[in-house]
C-alpha cells in the first residue's frame, strides 16, 4: 500500500508538472486578464501633458544633435492584472520603459534633435495577447491621450522639421496619428522628414503617407515588422492577430491587405536580398543613459523585404542573447538589430529634407 501511495502521489506531481508545461502560457496568460468588462472598467487618472512628470523624455538632447523635434510613442511595457490600461507611474512599466525600451528604440533617432517621449495609459500587454472586444477597446483608449501629448508638443514645436517615432503598441497608435492628424494637414505634411513604425504591422493605406521607395524620399513612411530566418508559424500568428484602425477609429480585422515594410538597412521597399556587409550596426543598449551612445556590431545582418516581412538572420553573440520572464518576451527586444542602420536613415532624410527645403522643390 505504501509503494501505491508513493507511486501514485508522484504520477499525480508528474502529470501537474507535465500540464503545466504544456499550458503554462494559457496559465500566465490568464493571470493577466482584468477578468471586468472594459465599459465598467474604470481607467487610471488622465496624464496632464503640461507637466513634466508626463514625459519619459521631454526635448531630450545630446551634444552635436541636429535640429530636428522628435516625437517617439514607446511599445507595451505595462504587464496587465486588474487594470486593462496602465496607470502613469507604474513603477515596474517605467523600469521596462528607461531601462529597455529608450535606450534601444528612442536613441537612435537622438543624434538628430530634441526628442520627446510621453506616457500614456498604454493598453496592457495582456490587450495585445486576445482579440476580444474588451482589449481592442483599452487598445483604442490609449489613443485618446496620444493625441493629447501630441497637440502639446506641437505647441511646444510650431516649426521646423519633424520626425515621428513608434515601436509595436506605439507604432500602431502613430499609425492613426498620422492618418488622422498628419497626412490631412498641409502644414505638417510640409514639416515630416519621415514616420518611422517598427515592430507593427501596418497596412501600405494604413496611414495615408507614402511608403519610402530610397533614402531620399521624404514625408513618408518607414516601417517593418521583424521575423528571423527559419523560424515558422510566426508570420502566420502575427497575422492573425493583427489588427488595423479602419475609418471610424475602431481595430478590425486585416483581411489580405498588403503590409509595408522599408528595409532599414536600404531605405529601400525593394525585396532584393541585402548582404551582410551592408548592415551598419546592432546594438544592445539596455541600460545606457540618454547621451551614452551603445557600441555597434556591423556587418553580421543580412535581410530582405520579402510578402511584407523583414526577415533577418540572428547575431550569435552573449549580448544579444534573451533571458527574459515570459511577459517580457512579448515585449519590445532588449536590443535593436538596426540601430546605427535607423540612425543613418533618419539622417539622410533630414539631410534630404533641409536640401529640398532651401531650394524649394520638394517631390
Amino acid at each position: 500500500m505504501k509503494h501505491w501511495f508513493r507511486w501514485t502521489i508522484f504520477g499525480i506531481v508528474i502529470t501537474l508538472l507535465l500540464a503545466a508545461a504544456v499550458w503554462r502560457g494559457d496559465i500566465l496568460r490568464s493571470l493577466l486578464d482584468p477578468e471586468v468588462p472594459f465599459q465598467t472598467y474604470t481607467p487610471p487618472p488622465a496624464p496632464d501633458y503640461a507637466s513634466p512628470k508626463a514625459w519619459a523624455l521631454n526635448d531630450a538632447r545630446i551634444s552635436g544633435a541636429k535640429n530636428a523635434s522628435v516625437f517617439f510613442l514607446h511599445s507595451t511595457t505595462f504587464d496587465g492584472g486588474k487594470e486593462w490600461n496602465g496607470p502613469i507611474g507604474d513603477p515596474k512599466a517605467d523600469a521596462y520603459l528607461h531601462k529597455i525600451v529608450l535606450p534601444n528604440f528612442a536613441g537612435p533617432f537622438a543624434p538628430l534633435g530634441v526628442v520627446s517621449a510621453p506616457l500614456y495609459r498604454q493598453g496592457s500587454l495582456y490587450s495585445r495577447l486576445t482579440l476580444r472586444d474588451d482589449a481592442r477597446e483599452a487598445r483604442a483608449f490609449a489613443y485618446g491621450d496620444v493625441e493629447k501629448a501630441f497637440d502639446a508638443w506641437l505647441a511646444r514645436h510650431p516649426d521646423g522639421p519633424i520626425i515621428l517615432a513608434g515601436a509595436e503598441q506605439g507604432g500602431e497608435l502613430l499609425a492613426r496619428l498620422v492618418r488622422d492628424r498628419v497626412s490631412t494637414d498641409p502644414a505638417l505634411k510640409e514639416r515630416l522628414v519621415a514616420a518611422y513604425i517598427t515592430d507593427a504591422i501596418i497596412p501600405v493605406d494604413g496611414t495615408g503617407l507614402p511608403v519610402c521607395h530610397q533614402r531620399a524620399d521624404t514625408g513618408c513612411l518607414v516601417a517593418w515588422s521583424m521575423v528571423e530566418e527559419g523560424t515558422t508559424g510566426v508570420i502566420t500568428r502575427r497575422l492573425r492577430r493583427a489588427l488595423y484602425w479602419d475609418d471610424k477609429g475602431r481595430l478590425t480585422e486585416s483581411g489580405n491587405r498588403p503590409v509595408v515594410c522599408v528595409n532599414p538597412v536600404t531605405g529601400s521597399d525593394g525585396e532584393e536580398k541585402v548582404e551582410a556587409r551592408r548592415h551598419l550596426g546592432a546594438a544592445n543598449a539596455a541600460g545606457l543613459e540618454w547621451n551614452v551612445r551603445p557600441a555597434f556590431i556591423d556587418r553580421v545582418v543580412e535581410t530582405q523585404c520579402r510578402n511584407g516581412f523583414l526577415r533577418h538572420t540572428a547575431i550569435k553573440s552573449e549580448s544579444f542573447r534573451e533571458q527574459r520572464s515570459w511577459t517580457d518576451r512579448r515585449k519590445a527586444k532588449p536590443y535593436n538589430l538596426f540601430y546605427a542602420d535607423t540612425t543613418a536613415d533618419a539622417m539622410a532624410r533630414l539631410e534630404a529634407w533641409e536640401k529640398q527645403k532651401a531650394t524649394g522643390f520638394r517631390p
